[in-house]
């Protein structure tokens, strides 16, 4: 966990002191880190403009090793996001450069009536936090290691008042680092059975109840669609159930996460250039376990569900077929256009055995789901659907807190005919390419019930190829803590 500090900043003992810089505003109270702030601006090098660095070494009359300068910009563009992208990379230099440990000042002189202090050291912890990540399990050399201590310097009194907040915010840093661990793991280690004991130990440790329904219960269900993805596969698709269920619990609560854990098309086989990266089909899936286990570190007053359908999509004799017609878990009969089009089946019979057997207020499903979300909203923002307006407004307003953003998707009905079928109930995927992203939202939409639901695609921001602000290149555990920060919201609706 990340730790405060209120000793005096010349007078800390450590590899690096990051200082964050305004070019036009003396952000610190200290006399002491504001001159040496104004020190730094007089380098020609270095301007504070958001993305500069300057590092100075062995400086006189101040304990820290070296002094690291990290550029905000302006101060009429200063959002708690440029904080927690300062942070990260102050924290992602000092790795670099083989510090093992950093503190990071935390500005607290005037910043404005829209800068909250706060606000600002929960970013700045934020992106320390889910920076300090080396994803190194594969390499005979690591490089570049994690640091081993992180220190936020703050005045005593907000190091009073900010404790509670960054227990919050250590376990849902934890819970992001901890999806993309899982995400980043090769599909030859995350079969849906082990995968789905890899989740199950995990939320056991934080007394989640947990409990794994194999292919014969799966039949026994009549989980058509879910059999029907995984039955190419010589490893058969689990369903993994996580409970939360806090004393005098108000209300539930569900999350459903798409777990395919290859994916590499079944028949309709993705060609190169497209099944490479196949392992993080089941993001949505570690986005949700991860939330479920963080909500229940942090001791969430409702009951959360965790719905976890797990399945690898492959090609051999066995494999489901386009033209086959499949029964989900609600009697719905589905035509297989195309059996890329995997992730809306298995997340069809979860939904619906989500909304039948728990009966949630609030139900909400993540995916890595369509290339065509991609083509319309980009890497860094996911997609968004739901027929609730006031649902839709939360998560997009919860997005925006922690800058894992949403932009919200119609649902039209009369799109609904592009899923019309001649022999069954409906078909998996439209007639054509436009309007995927919305084609795949309504076709879940006929699995939730009456069930408040929303959908979230993000298939875009999942993975990075390059690093990120915070993050190395690789699995983002994007949505972690955007359904953190949505069930806080749905929490204070209850209260």
């Amino acid at each position: 966990m990340i730790k405060l500090t209120s000793t005096e900043p010349g007078r800390i003992s450590t590899e690096t002191l990051i200082i964050t810089v305004c070019p036009d505003r003396d952000m610190h109270r200290s006399p002491a880190i504001r001159s040496l702030a104004r020190q730094a601006l007089d380098f020609k090098t270095f301007q504070g403009e958001k993305g500069e660095h300057l590092s100075l070494y062995q400086p006189a009359d101040i304990k820290a090793k070296r002094l690291l300068f990290v550029g905000l910009g302006r101060h009429s563009d200063l959002t708690p996001e440029r904080f927690r992208q300062a942070a990260g990379q102050g924290v992602r230099l000092s790795q670099h450069a083989g510090r093992g440990d950093a503190v990071l000042v935390v500005p607290d002189g005037d910043m404005g009536d829209d800068l909250v202090p706060e606000d600002l050291l929960a970013a700045m912890a934020e992106g320390a936090l889910l920076s300090n990540h080396c994803p190194n399990h594969y390499k005979s050399e690591h490089k570049i290691q994690a640091l081993k201590t992180i220190r936020l310097h703050t005045a005593a009194t907000m190091a009073r008042k900010s404790q509670a907040a960054l227990k919050r915010i250590d376990a849902i840093c934890r819970g992001t680092l901890q999806a993309r661990d899982w995400i980043n793991q090769p599909a030859n280690e995350k079969t849906p059975d082990q995968l789905a004991r890899r989740m199950a130990q995990a939320a056991r440790r934080h007394g989640v109840k947990a409990t794994i329904l194999d292919e014969k219960k799966l039949q026994r269900l009549k989980m058509g669609a879910l059999l029907a993805v995984g039955a190419g596969s010589a490893h058969p698709p689990r369903l993994l159930t996580l409970e939360y269920t806090p004393p005098k619990a108000r209300g539930t609560i569900a999350l459903v996460g798409k777990g395919v854990t290859f994916d590499a098309g079944g028949l309709n086989m993705k060609p190169t250039g497209s099944i490479e990266l196949m392992k993080i089909d089941m993001a949505g899936a570690a986005a949700v376990a991860a939330s479920v286990i963080a909500m229940a570190e942090i001791g969430a007053r409702q009951r959360i569900v965790g719905v976890i359908p797990l399945a690898e999509n492959m090609v051999s004799g066995d494999a489901f077929r386009p033209g086959d017609i499949v029964r989900a878990y609600n009697g719905r009969t589905i035509e297989i256009g195309n059996t890329d089009a995997e992730g809306r089946l298995i997340l069809a019979d979860a939904l619906a055995y989500t909304a039948k057997h728990y009966r949630p207020q609030t139900m909400i499903d993540m995916a890595t789901l369509t290339g065509a979300c991609v083509v319309a909203l980009g890497e860094n923002i996911a997609g968004l659907f739901s027929p609730d307006d006031h649902l839709r407004d939360l998560v997009t307003q919860s997005g925006r807190d922690v800058h894992e953003r949403c932009w919200p998707m119609p649902l039209p009905e009369d799109y609904q005919e592009l899923l019309k079928s001649d022999l069954a109930d409906m078909r998996n995927i439209g007639p054509g390419r436009w309007g995927g992203a919305i084609v795949a939202a309504l076709f879940l939409s006929e699995f939730t019930g009456k069930t408040r639901w929303a959908h979230i695609d993000i298939a875009g921001p999942a993975y990075h190829k390059k690093a990120l602000p915070y993050g190395q290149p690789g699995a983002t555990g994007f949505g972690v803590r955007l359904l953190c920060r949505t069930i806080a919201s749905l929490q204070e609706e209850k209260r």
